[in-house]
Protein backbone atom coordinates (compact mmCIF):
# COMPACT_ATOMS: atom_id res chain seq x y z
CA UNK A 1 0.00 0.00 0.00
CA UNK A 2 1.30 3.51 -1.51
CA UNK A 3 0.03 6.29 1.27
CA UNK A 4 -3.40 6.13 2.75
CA UNK A 5 -6.44 4.38 1.60
CA UNK A 6 -9.19 6.93 0.16
CA UNK A 7 -12.14 7.14 2.82
CA UNK A 8 -15.23 5.94 2.55
CA UNK A 9 -16.69 9.35 3.57
CA UNK A 10 -15.20 12.46 1.10
CA UNK A 11 -13.90 15.22 2.89
CA UNK A 12 -16.15 18.08 3.89
CA UNK A 13 -15.49 21.76 2.51
CA UNK A 14 -13.65 22.93 5.90
CA UNK A 15 -11.29 20.04 5.58
CA UNK A 16 -9.93 20.51 1.87
CA UNK A 17 -10.02 24.34 2.81
CA UNK A 18 -7.27 23.88 5.10
CA UNK A 19 -5.58 20.88 3.94
CA UNK A 20 -4.79 23.09 1.04
CA UNK A 21 -3.49 25.64 3.23
CA UNK A 22 -1.34 23.26 4.79
CA UNK A 23 -0.12 21.29 1.71
CA UNK A 24 0.58 24.64 0.03
CA UNK A 25 3.10 25.50 3.23
CA UNK A 26 4.89 22.48 2.95
CA UNK A 27 5.48 22.49 -0.94
CA UNK A 28 6.58 26.30 -0.17
CA UNK A 29 8.98 25.19 2.16
CA UNK A 30 10.23 22.56 0.06
CA UNK A 31 10.78 24.74 -2.81
CA UNK A 32 11.14 27.82 -2.12
CA UNK A 33 14.59 28.34 -3.39
CA UNK A 34 13.32 27.68 -6.89
CA UNK A 35 10.60 30.53 -6.91
CA UNK A 36 13.58 32.91 -5.28
CA UNK A 37 15.89 32.11 -8.37
CA UNK A 38 13.29 32.11 -10.94
CA UNK A 39 12.05 35.48 -9.41
CA UNK A 40 15.51 36.63 -9.82
CA UNK A 41 16.24 35.58 -13.15
CA UNK A 42 12.72 37.30 -14.45
CA UNK A 43 14.18 40.70 -13.30
CA UNK A 44 17.77 40.32 -14.51
CA UNK A 45 18.17 42.87 -17.12
CA UNK A 46 15.22 45.24 -16.24
CA UNK A 47 16.09 48.97 -17.01
CA UNK A 48 15.86 50.35 -13.07
CA UNK A 49 14.55 53.86 -12.11
CA UNK A 50 17.26 55.27 -10.97
CA UNK A 51 19.56 53.43 -13.45
CA UNK A 52 21.76 50.85 -12.24
CA UNK A 53 24.36 48.76 -13.06
CA UNK A 54 24.90 44.86 -11.71
CA UNK A 55 28.39 43.66 -12.01
CA UNK A 56 26.99 40.05 -11.05
CA UNK A 57 24.97 38.08 -13.62
CA UNK A 58 22.80 34.82 -12.64
CA UNK A 59 23.13 31.94 -15.50
CA UNK A 60 20.59 29.55 -15.08
CA UNK A 61 18.92 27.88 -12.07
CA UNK A 62 21.95 26.23 -10.27
CA UNK A 63 24.29 29.41 -11.38
CA UNK A 64 21.32 31.50 -9.76
CA UNK A 65 21.71 30.05 -6.52
CA UNK A 66 25.41 29.24 -6.28
CA UNK A 67 25.52 33.11 -7.16
CA UNK A 68 22.84 34.15 -4.02
CA UNK A 69 24.86 31.50 -1.81
CA UNK A 70 27.98 32.88 -2.80
CA UNK A 71 27.22 36.85 -2.62
CA UNK A 72 24.22 37.16 -0.04
CA UNK A 73 24.38 33.91 1.81
CA UNK A 74 22.65 30.71 2.12
CA UNK A 75 19.59 32.70 4.19
CA UNK A 76 19.19 34.50 0.92
CA UNK A 77 17.48 31.64 -0.36
CA UNK A 78 14.51 31.46 1.69
CA UNK A 79 13.75 35.65 1.88
CA UNK A 80 10.05 36.40 1.61
CA UNK A 81 9.29 32.57 3.03
CA UNK A 82 7.10 34.14 5.97
CA UNK A 83 5.16 36.34 3.38
CA UNK A 84 5.34 33.21 1.26
CA UNK A 85 3.48 31.39 3.99
CA UNK A 86 1.15 33.75 4.79
CA UNK A 87 -0.03 33.82 1.39
CA UNK A 88 -0.03 29.94 1.01
CA UNK A 89 -2.47 30.26 3.83
CA UNK A 90 -4.48 31.86 2.58
CA UNK A 91 -4.43 31.87 -1.53
CA UNK A 92 -3.86 28.11 -1.42
CA UNK A 93 -6.74 27.26 0.79
CA UNK A 94 -8.97 29.62 -1.52
CA UNK A 95 -7.74 28.42 -4.95
CA UNK A 96 -7.15 24.67 -4.46
CA UNK A 97 -9.02 23.96 -1.06
CA UNK A 98 -13.02 25.68 -2.53
CA UNK A 99 -12.21 24.29 -6.15
CA UNK A 100 -14.74 21.03 -5.47
CA UNK A 101 -17.12 23.47 -3.80
CA UNK A 102 -17.02 26.10 -6.71
CA UNK A 103 -16.99 23.49 -9.30
CA UNK A 104 -20.59 21.52 -7.55
CA UNK A 105 -22.14 24.91 -7.45
CA UNK A 106 -21.67 25.44 -11.18
CA UNK A 107 -22.30 21.74 -12.42
CA UNK A 108 -26.31 21.44 -13.24
CA UNK A 109 -28.45 19.47 -11.02
CA UNK A 110 -29.01 16.06 -12.06
CA UNK A 111 -25.48 15.96 -14.68
CA UNK A 112 -23.58 12.61 -14.54
CA UNK A 113 -20.34 14.58 -15.36
CA UNK A 114 -18.57 17.85 -15.09
CA UNK A 115 -17.98 19.29 -18.19
CA UNK A 116 -14.76 20.95 -19.10
CA UNK A 117 -16.23 24.50 -19.01
CA UNK A 118 -17.67 24.08 -15.76
CA UNK A 119 -14.46 23.01 -14.99
CA UNK A 120 -12.65 26.30 -16.07
CA UNK A 121 -15.08 28.33 -14.67
CA UNK A 122 -14.63 26.85 -11.51
CA UNK A 123 -10.99 27.20 -11.59
CA UNK A 124 -11.00 30.88 -12.47
CA UNK A 125 -13.28 31.67 -9.68
CA UNK A 126 -11.37 30.87 -6.96
CA UNK A 127 -8.26 31.55 -8.59
CA UNK A 128 -9.30 35.14 -8.88
CA UNK A 129 -10.97 35.58 -5.27
CA UNK A 130 -7.92 34.19 -4.09
CA UNK A 131 -5.93 36.99 -5.49
CA UNK A 132 -8.22 39.54 -4.12
CA UNK A 133 -7.78 38.39 -1.08
CA UNK A 134 -3.78 37.92 -0.50
CA UNK A 135 -2.41 40.10 -3.05
CA UNK A 136 -0.37 42.07 -0.49
CA UNK A 137 1.13 38.92 0.74
CA UNK A 138 2.23 37.76 -2.95
CA UNK A 139 3.32 41.90 -3.52
CA UNK A 140 6.00 41.44 -0.22
CA UNK A 141 7.09 38.22 -0.93
CA UNK A 142 8.27 39.00 -4.37
CA UNK A 143 9.51 42.22 -2.95
CA UNK A 144 11.71 40.29 -0.47
CA UNK A 145 13.04 37.97 -3.01
CA UNK A 146 14.12 40.51 -5.00
CA UNK A 147 15.88 42.23 -2.33
CA UNK A 148 19.64 41.96 -2.14
CA UNK A 149 19.96 41.51 -5.66
CA UNK A 150 22.82 43.79 -6.46
CA UNK A 151 20.57 45.90 -8.64
CA UNK A 152 18.26 45.90 -5.81
CA UNK A 153 20.47 46.49 -2.80
CA UNK A 154 18.44 49.87 -1.75
CA UNK A 155 15.11 48.11 -1.43
CA UNK A 156 15.35 46.70 2.13
CA UNK A 157 12.89 45.76 4.91
CA UNK A 158 13.47 44.84 8.37
CA UNK A 159 10.90 42.67 8.54
CA UNK A 160 7.68 40.98 6.66
CA UNK A 161 5.26 43.62 9.05
CA UNK A 162 7.87 46.79 8.54
CA UNK A 163 7.50 45.42 4.65
CA UNK A 164 3.61 45.81 4.92
CA UNK A 165 3.80 49.59 6.71
CA UNK A 166 6.62 51.08 4.17
CA UNK A 167 4.62 49.85 1.11
CA UNK A 168 1.19 51.41 2.49
CA UNK A 169 2.98 54.38 3.76
CA UNK A 170 5.13 55.17 0.81
CA UNK A 171 2.86 54.08 -2.20
CA UNK A 172 -0.32 53.94 -0.57
CA UNK A 173 -2.58 51.14 0.51
CA UNK A 174 -2.82 50.84 -3.65
CA UNK A 175 0.57 49.59 -3.89
CA UNK A 176 -0.10 46.44 -1.56
CA UNK A 177 -2.29 45.30 -4.07
CA UNK A 178 0.28 46.49 -6.82
CA UNK A 179 -0.21 43.81 -9.94
CA UNK A 180 -3.15 42.74 -8.87
CA UNK A 181 -5.18 42.72 -12.30
CA UNK A 182 -2.12 40.97 -14.11
CA UNK A 183 -1.95 38.48 -10.98
CA UNK A 184 -5.69 37.55 -11.59
CA UNK A 185 -4.77 36.55 -15.27
CA UNK A 186 -1.86 34.75 -14.43
CA UNK A 187 -4.03 32.82 -11.52
CA UNK A 188 -6.56 31.88 -13.64
CA UNK A 189 -4.32 30.47 -16.62
CA UNK A 190 -2.43 28.84 -13.60
CA UNK A 191 -5.55 27.79 -11.35
CA UNK A 192 -7.20 26.26 -14.78
CA UNK A 193 -3.79 24.58 -15.94
CA UNK A 194 -2.96 23.04 -12.25
CA UNK A 195 -6.29 22.22 -11.09
CA UNK A 196 -8.40 21.33 -14.17
CA UNK A 197 -5.68 19.48 -15.60
CA UNK A 198 -4.76 17.54 -12.78
CA UNK A 199 -8.83 17.00 -11.77
CA UNK A 200 -8.45 15.28 -15.75
CA UNK A 201 -5.65 13.29 -15.64
CA UNK A 202 -6.74 11.88 -12.20
CA UNK A 203 -10.11 10.77 -13.92
CA UNK A 204 -8.67 9.89 -16.72
CA UNK A 205 -5.94 7.21 -14.93
CA UNK A 206 -8.87 6.29 -12.75
CA UNK A 207 -11.26 5.51 -15.45
CA UNK A 208 -9.41 3.66 -17.42
CA UNK A 209 -7.60 1.70 -13.97
CA UNK A 210 -4.20 2.15 -15.35
CA UNK A 211 -3.87 3.59 -11.63
CA UNK A 212 -5.73 3.16 -8.40
CA UNK A 213 -6.30 6.31 -6.25
CA UNK A 214 -3.29 6.68 -4.45
CA UNK A 215 0.00 8.54 -4.69
CA UNK A 216 1.84 7.56 -7.22
CA UNK A 217 -1.57 8.40 -9.28
CA UNK A 218 -1.28 11.92 -7.68
CA UNK A 219 2.38 11.58 -8.38
CA UNK A 220 1.44 11.37 -12.25
CA UNK A 221 -1.48 13.87 -12.52
CA UNK A 222 0.66 16.59 -10.56
CA UNK A 223 3.20 16.80 -12.27
CA UNK A 224 1.43 17.03 -15.95
CA UNK A 225 -0.67 19.69 -14.05
CA UNK A 226 2.69 21.90 -12.93
CA UNK A 227 4.01 21.28 -16.85
CA UNK A 228 0.68 22.84 -18.70
CA UNK A 229 0.52 25.42 -15.63
CA UNK A 230 4.33 26.57 -16.07
CA UNK A 231 3.81 26.78 -20.19
CA UNK A 232 0.82 28.81 -20.09
CA UNK A 233 1.48 31.16 -17.37
CA UNK A 234 5.27 31.66 -17.65
CA UNK A 235 4.44 35.21 -20.20
CA UNK A 236 1.96 36.25 -17.26
CA UNK A 237 4.42 35.23 -14.57
CA UNK A 238 7.63 37.60 -16.01
CA UNK A 239 5.08 40.42 -15.96
CA UNK A 240 3.59 40.06 -12.66
CA UNK A 241 6.91 39.61 -11.43
CA UNK A 242 8.53 42.83 -12.90
CA UNK A 243 5.46 44.83 -12.49
CA UNK A 244 5.46 44.45 -8.62
CA UNK A 245 9.01 44.91 -7.95
CA UNK A 246 8.93 48.04 -10.13
CA UNK A 247 10.11 51.60 -8.67
CA UNK A 248 7.00 53.70 -7.67
CA UNK A 249 6.54 55.50 -11.32
CA UNK A 250 8.51 52.91 -13.54
CA UNK A 251 5.39 51.28 -15.34
CA UNK A 252 1.86 52.86 -15.60
CA UNK A 253 0.41 49.44 -15.70
CA UNK A 254 1.09 46.04 -16.54
CA UNK A 255 0.28 46.78 -20.33
CA UNK A 256 3.25 49.41 -20.19
CA UNK A 257 5.65 46.61 -18.41
CA UNK A 258 4.78 44.45 -21.06
CA UNK A 259 5.67 46.82 -23.80
CA UNK A 260 9.00 47.86 -22.26
CA UNK A 261 9.72 43.92 -21.88
CA UNK A 262 9.08 43.32 -24.97
CA UNK A 263 10.74 46.38 -26.70
CA UNK A 264 13.96 45.70 -24.28
CA UNK A 265 13.95 41.42 -24.69
CA UNK A 266 11.57 40.20 -27.20
CA UNK A 267 9.37 37.83 -27.36
CA UNK A 268 11.89 35.31 -25.53
CA UNK A 269 12.07 37.69 -22.71
CA UNK A 270 8.01 36.36 -22.13
CA UNK A 271 10.17 33.01 -20.83
CA UNK A 272 12.91 34.00 -19.08
CA UNK A 273 13.00 32.05 -16.07
CA UNK A 274 10.96 29.23 -17.57
CA UNK A 275 13.43 26.19 -16.30
CA UNK A 276 13.19 27.40 -12.73
CA UNK A 277 9.62 27.85 -13.29
CA UNK A 278 8.68 24.60 -14.34
CA UNK A 279 10.89 23.06 -11.70
CA UNK A 280 9.49 24.82 -9.28
CA UNK A 281 6.07 24.63 -9.87
CA UNK A 282 6.32 21.03 -11.27
CA UNK A 283 7.87 20.06 -8.11
CA UNK A 284 5.33 22.15 -6.06
CA UNK A 285 2.32 20.91 -7.57
CA UNK A 286 3.97 17.26 -7.13
CA UNK A 287 4.65 17.97 -3.19
CA UNK A 288 1.41 19.98 -2.85
CA UNK A 289 -0.99 18.03 -4.40
CA UNK A 290 0.48 14.36 -3.15
CA UNK A 291 0.21 16.26 0.69
CA UNK A 292 -3.19 17.97 0.00
CA UNK A 293 -4.63 14.10 -1.06
CA UNK A 294 -2.93 12.70 2.33
CA UNK A 295 -3.79 15.56 4.24
CA UNK A 296 -7.47 14.97 3.51
CA UNK A 297 -7.67 11.47 4.47
CA UNK A 298 -5.68 11.89 7.35
CA UNK A 299 -8.53 14.74 8.70
CA UNK A 300 -11.56 12.21 7.40
CA UNK A 301 -9.51 9.43 9.68
CA UNK A 302 -9.31 11.76 12.90
CA UNK A 303 -13.11 12.97 12.65
CA UNK A 304 -14.40 11.53 15.37
CA UNK A 305 -16.97 9.14 14.43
Amino acid sequence: MVGLKPPEVPPTAAMKFVSAGMAGCIADLCTFPLDTAKVRLQIQGEVRIPRTVSSVEYRGVLGTLSTMVRTEGARSLYNGLAAGLQRQMSFASIRIGLYDSVKQLYTPKGAENTGMATRLLAGCTTGAVAVACAQPTDVVKVRFQASGAPWDSARRYSGTVDAYRTIAREEGVRGLWRGTLPNIARNAIINCGELVTYDLLKDALLRTQLMTDNVPCHFVAAFGAGFCATVVASPVDVVKTRYMNASPGQYRNALSCLLALLMQDGPAGLYKGFVPSFLRLGSWNVVMFVSYEQLQRVMVLARPA
